[in-house]
């Protein structure tokens, strides 16, 4: 079986990097965004312990400066009443404005704050 040839190789690598870098360009232009329309009691997130979209969230929330609060299905037996109230079909499930949205969309929560 033939390798592909290096000018392939390479013209792959500099999409994947551009690609990388406009993602970054993005979650940084939303971060500036969210933080300058959240405040403090617009974004409730229902989380579980074992979520790694929660973590990716919160870390990324927390170091942008985005106000939030957070609860644990597990631990919180009002914030699991909720969750169930809301009909969420998994974690992270995000009340912002009193809007739900499952999962984590940063356009989505730009769209409602705006």
């Amino acid at each position: 079986m033939k390798s592909p040839p290096l000018s392939l190789l390479a013209v792959i690598g500099v999409a994947a990097l551009a690609s990388w870098g406009w993602r970054g360009h993005v979650a940084s232009r939303d971060a500036a965004q969210l933080a300058r329309h959240a405040q403090p009691g617009d974004i409730r997130m229902i989380s579980s312990e074992t979520c790694g979209w929660c973590t990716a969230a919160r870390r990324w929330m927390a170091d942008e400066g985005i106000p939030f609060r957070e609860c644990f299905i597990e631990r919180d037996a009002q914030c699991r009443a909720d969750y169930e109230a809301l009909g969420a079909v998994g974690t992270p499930t995000l009340v912002v404005r009193g809007q739900r949205v499952i999962g984590f969309d940063r356009a989505r929560l730009l769209d409602i704050l705006k």
